[in-house]
């Protein structure tokens, strides 16, 4: 070399794309690799036997020139390996690959052009003019001086690298789909055509179990080429005919042994299949085929016979033939891929049991007082990642509603189970009347319990750090109470379009009130009918190019434009696609709207009075009044009586201070509440016929659908509920 010479040309690559320069015949046609022989002097090439090798040693080395055009001036892919490439000299070289995989490779052959710097050993897939396709080993050099353009080598992919190459893909994913979509695409290096039909059971997530021959109920899963079928051809989410899995089944139920079954010619495939319809069904192709099955099958524990998952099938013309080297090559890239196949129906399992659970949890319509609308969505559809977030909402028995969302660390089982566990604990003790503030106290304690090395540490799952805010609105009073810990601001929207963040004292997430100490904050709000109420998760309002104040912000505007004629289901919608798109689902994204209606001031009654021994009859006389006017029965309005007067009774010998009594017509019920300053819980005893205490309460439970206590930040209210 001398000293004028190019960078290039030191190097190995100069030498290299120089051997391929003259690898590859200058008249420009995709001659055989010597052009010393004659054109009409060459012999046919060798004819290949079965594992598409020569009868000396397999070629597998092809090589292209391309101009800065990147069209082909040159090529040598004369090799049994490359056969059926659509290669034309003139053309450009995108014709030879799939259409997803043009953009790509053209953006690597621009930059060698651009930059002189090799792109060496890039696994690539080729086109052939039949649709199927050729895995190739492809480096991108620049020409050899003085040409300009590119030489590109393929070198195509010994099969024993293909399987190792093809199980490596495989696993890559826990989708059943794509699991089935890969190795689809493997095994049509055997062939023209490649489908993977999938037991229902493996589709469902089910535990799949021994079939008896004949019974194995088959869906297509994968099918490749990805082009367009003739009618009446079984394609990906078909079901298969009983009659084409008992045939298929063959391959699996012979001597109790997976074994691959092959049909070597149309006439013999069409005289085991027996009907015109499932001859269109299964065979792709009008013309003269061979088909290999290949069962997809666990091995049994124990000496237990083997787990039928599916099977897989490869379509060739039948001038190919299926010859024993590479059926076993086939046996063992479907017996290794198997166990992938099996973990994907594991996920979709524990996929499936996530979503129910999942929607047991969601809320369930809304009351004359509340409209209530939710949206969850998984961070991806096959979800991965469904498991951690959590919205609920259900009528409490006072009357009020509860509104809960929050976000478990983590997904899967683990933080569905979490979630599961402490969405049920927050509704029972909100229920049983429990504040906001003081149920989060509880789950606080029982993530802690979830972290203890039987339950969280040693399953490897953690719930420490889950974010839970909880609203409860009070229909009568307006007014919504809130409590969080470690969540994001609920936002309130007023009739008015004012809308504005809840803004609470900071608490950090459930279980790790150690690191603060701190009784959580209780926040009472008004919310006068028409107030639009929104809570959410952090993956709604997250996004890598704001910061998260921001996104709150936009969500915050945004749900101020809701109008109230809006439907809120599809409002809910709307949002979540609109954000979900800005942060690209990094995250499960959660909205839960609450439009407040309240009740009629009508339809409620409220009294103030002194803790005497007149209180009781004081509140008779007033409740009697309004119940004429709500015209109730006079069974119904002399049991409300009753129990109105026991619970005022009670009230003045127990406790101290100012007794509120509330009426509340609904429906088809009415609710009393009398609230006082004492925190003793009423408890309803057996008793006996000559006890002198006790006897008023059981009045209560005798007269009533249901009765309860909540307490309050001064004392308790004791309500009760009749039937109208």
């Amino acid at each position: 070399m001398d000293s004028t010479s190019s960078p290039l040309s030191s190097s190995p690559f100069e030498q290299v794309s120089r051997a391929l320069g003259d690898y590859i015949p200058r008249d420009g046609a995709a001659a055989a690799a010597d052009p010393a022989v004659p054109q009409d002097d060459r012999s046919d090439p060798p004819s290949r036997n079965g594992d598409g090798a020569t009868s000396g040693q397999e070629q597998i080395l092809g090589a292209v020139n391309l101009d800065v055009d990147l069209r082909i001036t040159r090529c040598n892919l004369d090799a049994p390996a490359f056969e059926g490439l659509m290669v034309a000299v003139g053309g450009a070289f995108a014709d030879l690959l799939p259409p997803g995989d043009i953009p790509t490779v053209t953006r690597r052959l621009r930059q060698v052009i651009e930059t002189g710097e090799a792109h060496v050993a890039r696994v690539q897939r080729l086109r052939r003019d039949d649709g199927s396709e050729l895995v190739v080993s492809m480096s991108i050099l620049p020409a050899a001086a003085p040409q300009e353009g590119l030489t590109v080598s393929l070198i195509a992919m010994a099969r024993r690298l293909h399987l190792y190459a093809s199980e490596t893909a495989i696993g890559t994913s826990l989708d059943i789909g794509e699991t089935a979509q890969s190795l689809a695409q493997s095994l049509l290096v055997w062939g023209d055509v490649a489908a993977v039909d999938l037991d229902y059971a493996v589709w469902t997530g089910e535990a799949v179990t021994e079939q008896a021959q004949g019974r194995i109920r088959l869906r297509r899963a994968a099918l490749m080429p990805d082009r367009a079928w003739p009618d009446g051809y079984l394609t990906p989410g078909d079901n298969l005919p009983n009659e084409a899995s008992r045939l298929l089944s063959l391959a699996v139920t012979r001597d109790d042994v997976a074994q691959a079954l092959v049909i070597p010619d149309r006439e013999a495939i069409e005289r085991a299949l027996g009907d015109p319809r499932l001859v269109r069904a299964l065979v792709p192709v009008d013309r003269p085929v061979s088909v290999a099955c290949m069962p997809l099958v666990l091995e049994g524990s124990d000496g237990a016979p083997p787990i039928v998952l599916g099977v897989a099938e490869v379509w060739r013309r039948p001038d190919r033939p299926f010859h024993d080297s590479e059926l076993l090559d086939l046996q063992e890239l479907v017996a290794r891929t198997a166990h992938h196949v099996d973990l994907a129906r594991q996920h979709q399992r524990e996929h499936a049991q996530v979503l129910a659970l999942q929607r047991r949890l969601l809320p369930r319509a809304g009351s004359d007082t509340i409209e209530v609308a939710s949206v969850y969505q998984p961070t991806t559809p096959d979800s991965a990642g469904v498991g951690g977030d959590w919205v609920n909402s259900f009528p409490l028995p006072d009357g009020r509603t509860a509104l809960v969302v929050g976000d478990v660390v983590g997904h899967g089982l683990g933080a569905a189970a979490a979630m599961g566990q402490l969405s049920m604990e927050a509704r029972a003790l909100l229920s049983a009347g429990l504040a906001p503030d003081e149920v989060l106290a509880h789950l606080d304690e029982t993530v802690t319990l979830l972290d203890d090395a039987d339950a969280g540490l040693a399953a490897g799952y953690s719930a420490l750090g889950s974010t839970c805010c909880i609203a409860v609105y009070d229909p009568v009073s307006h007014q919504v109470v809130t409590s969080s810990a470690g969540h994001l601001p609920p936002i309130l929207v007023l009739p008015d379009g004012s809308a504005r963040t809840l803004a609470a004292h900071p608490h950090p997430g459930l279980g790790t009130a150690f690191a603060l100490r701190e009784p959580f904050d209780v926040h009472t709000f008004a919310a006068p009918p028409g107030s639009l109420l929104a809570l959410y998760t952090d993956g709604l309002v997250e996004d890598p190019a704001v910061s998260i104040d921001e996104g709150i912000d936009r969500l915050t505007d945004a749900v101020s434009k809701v109008h109230p004629w809006d439907d809120l289901q599809q409002v809910a919608r709307s949002l979540v696609v609109e954000f979900a798109s800005r942060s690209r689902l990094r995250d499960d994204v959660t909205l839960l709207l609450a439009r407040m209606a309240g009740r009629r001031k009508r339809d409620t009654a409220a009294w103030r009075l002194p803790a005497r021994d007149d209180a009781a009859a004081r509140a008779r006389t007033l409740a009697a009044a309004v119940l004429r006017q709500w015209h109730a029965k006079s069974d119904p309005r002399d049991s409300a009586l009753l129990v109105i007067s026991e619970l005022v009774t009670n009230a003045v010998r127990f406790a101290t201070g100012p007794i509120t009594v509330r009426l509340i017509k609904t429906g088809h019920s009415l609710l009393c509440e009398v609230g006082d300053t004492s925190n003793g819980r009423p408890r309803l005893s057996r008793g006996g016929l000559l006890d002198d205490s006790g006897r008023g309460l059981r009045v209560v439970h005798k007269l009533t659908t249901r009765w309860g206590v909540r307490w309050t930040d001064t004392g308790k209210v004791v309500w009760a509920e009749l039937a109208r």
